[in-house]
């Protein structure tokens, strides 16, 4: 494992770390992921199922169903646009499949429920490059640091090699965080005590190409989307690693905190608008009751949602399942 603390024109070693963040706790092994899944999503599900519960414990459906179904939508956070689709799409499946109790309604929400959700189950593929460029941005406290130390130990699973770029030069924490998670799972880091972000970037990508390592992942400094002048420099270090590589970054992407619920919507398409967005982390699951911003972001800015995070453990950060998702809600 290398760290490699850049002061130029020289490297020199790493100084002696801060207090390092608390390690993260090995997973049970009692449980499977989607039963881990399914418990982390309960809050969610309580809030939409015991809800639900009563819309389709029996009786007609009717306009009033309808209304209640909505409500009951709209709380859960799945926002309006996706409200409404849902709600038109299941009273189709009602009219086609002449469904008259209130209790076959579940099935048809169901459904449209994971056909809306399934276009961004798209795994992510890194076979085209070499390396593979992976760029991740967020705003402070949606867990981007914590997120890139576990993609770097997703790929190592997959007998990859990883080297991250500590490109969160406005947060001093952020760096020590990620040269700690590189240290524990023998990961590469390129870091600098001076210099910013895209130099750090444009730094990582040469030096992996020099040591044929599989994948880069370039952290940058979390900022709000409002902060234009910020915005400006995480442009900049995607500009800064097409220097470097013609060909990448090959994938941007945001790491999202499942707390802040419809919020998180207006940061993808901020991001989206600066960066060009092509996938999406969803954090903090385990901890939040508005897992149906899933469904907002799907509608409005389909954009891939590669991985979801569902706790701190090393191997709680999986690929996107809408079949799961939906399952794990409806149970």
């Amino acid at each position: 494992m290398f760290n490699l603390f850049r002061k130029k024109p020289e490297e020199i070693p790493v100084a002696p770390e801060p207090e390092q963040p608390a390690a993260v706790p090995e997973t049970p092994p009692a449980q499977s992921w989607s039963q881990r899944l399914k418990v982390s999503l309960a809050k969610t599900r309580d809030k939409l199922g015991k809800n639900l519960a009563g819309l389709f414990g029996g009786g007609q459906i009717d306009e009033d169903l309808y209304e209640e179904l909505e409500t009951v939508l709209l709380t859960a956070d799945m926002g309006v646009d996706a409200t409404l689709h849902l709600l038109k799409d299941v009273r189709e499946r009602v009219s086609l499949g002449g469904l008259k109790d209130a209790s076959e309604l579940r099935g048809a929400l169901r459904q449209s429920l994971t056909e809306l959700i399934a276009p961004l189950e798209v795994p992510l593929d890194i076979s085209g490059h070499r390396p593979f460029i992976l760029m991740v941005a967020g705003v402070n406290g949606a867990g981007k640091t914590t997120s890139i130390g576990k993609l770097a130990k997703y790929f190592q699973s997959q007998g990859k090699s990883v080297l991250l770029a500590a490109g969160d030069t406005f947060r001093a924490a952020a760096r020590e965080q990620l040269v700690v998670w590189g240290e524990r799972n023998g990961v590469q880091v390129i870091a600098q005590e001076s210099g910013d972000s895209a130099s750090v970037a444009f730094d990582a990508v040469n030096a992996a190409k020099a040591r044929g390592v599989d994948v880069v992942i370039v952290d940058t400094a979390g900022r709000l989307p409002t902060q234009l002048h910020l915005m400006e420099e995480i442009r900049k270090v995607k500009r800064v690693v097409q220097k470097a590589e013609p060909s990448g970054p090959h994938e941007i992407m945001l790491v999202l905190d499942a707390n802040t619920g419809q919020n998180a919507l207006a940061q993808v398409k901020a991001f989206d608008d600066a960066l060009g967005l092509t996938g999406l982390i969803l954090t903090k699951l385990d901890g939040t009751a508005k897992g149906g911003t899933i469904a907002a972001i799907a509608k409005q800015r389909p954009i891939p949602l590669r991985f979801i995070g569902i706790g701190e453990s090393i191997d709680d950060l999986r690929p996107f399942s809408a079949n799961d998702y939906v399952e794990a809600l409806f149970e």
